[in-house]
């Protein structure tokens, strides 16, 4: 099992690196199962529900939660399960699926369940800075961070994130930058996100180039109403444009009220890693280990 957490509660970018270690596990010819405890989901089954078999999504937002289910149509050929209770979670993906890998989403702070690497996300300086809720944004002391194996720094090069690295007591690093990409940069665009960090989606968008003429935030998981579609338009129509660009996980939640009256574009998130290959080599000695005490 391979844990991707962190310490800090909002933004720090655990998905889009579950997304990417799952795609790189697909292309090895792994069936990787993401195991979600499915944040904000409105419909709590009794035990574990299905978001993607590997074949397909079978279950809608209700039941799934916006990051579950964004993961399960970003990466139709990963198994996406979320529960309450993780190790059901992945007794289902793996007996009954076919999952080959688990990757545990968020789980930093789930001790209950042993996991063959411990992937820490963060940003330079966040936990060593940082305080202890409800004080600051750290869900436990800095010195936590030492149950790392590797820790991916966001917004940082490699020199940087060996840095960050020696100050947390983490033996394997990596630096990685987020790429932002929107269909159409050049018109000019709205911008909304209901995200945990919705300026470093806004400042994103800027740096490749996109003519955002206005933005507007909302609640991180925020699910939207007829009232927030009629104030979007309605701030398009002030800054004077037919385009909207979001986030792949505010598309989800805004589809699901039905046809918009606006045009929507989903920006693509992708992460660049320094040096590229620090953190799927540690991925794959982790597995091979794995296998070799089975």
């Amino acid at each position: 099992m391979i844990s991707v957490g962190n310490v800090s509660v909002g933004g720090t970018g655990k998905t889009p690196l579950v997304a990417t270690i799952a795609e790189w596990l697909i292309d090895r010819g792994e069936r990787p199962a993401i195991l979600s405890r499915g944040y904000g989901r409105r419909v709590r089954d009794v035990g574990a529900v299905v978001v993607s078999d590997g074949n397909g999504v079978v279950a809608d937002l209700d039941r799934a939660g916006d990051e579950p289910l964004m993961l399960a149509r970003l990466l139709p050929r990963a198994v996406v399960v979320v529960a309450e209770d993780r190790y059901l979670a992945g007794v289902v993906a793996e007996r009954r699926l076919g999952a080959t890998v688990h990757l545990l989403d968020d789980g930093f702070q789930h001790f209950t369940l042993a996991r063959d690497l411990d992937v820490l996300v963060t940003s330079p300086g966040e936990i060593p800075n940082g305080r202890v809720l409800p004080f600051g944004r750290l869900r436990e002391r800095a010195d936590a961070a030492a149950r790392a194996d590797v820790v991916v720094v966001l917004g940082a090069d490699a020199a940087a994130a060996r840095s960050e690295a020696w100050a947390l007591d983490v033996s394997q690093s990596c630096g990685a930058r987020r790429v932002l990409a929107a269909p159409g940069a050049a018109a000019p665009a709205l911008a909304i996100a209901g995200i945990g960090a919705p300026s470093q989606f806004f400042d994103g968008l800027r740096d490749a180039g996109v003519d955002i003429r206005a933005t507007k935030a909302f609640p991180d998981h925020h699910r939207y109403t007829a009232a927030d579609v009629r104030a979007i338009a309605d701030a398009a129509r002030g800054a004077g444009v037919d385009r909207i660009i979001t986030t792949a996980k505010d598309a989800i939640r805004l589809e699901a009220l039905g046809p918009l009256p606006f045009s929507l574009a989903v920006a693509t998130l992708t992460l660049q890693f320094d040096p590229p290959d620090t953190l799927f080599a540690c991925v794959d000695a982790a597995i091979a280990r794995a296998r070799t005490a089975a």
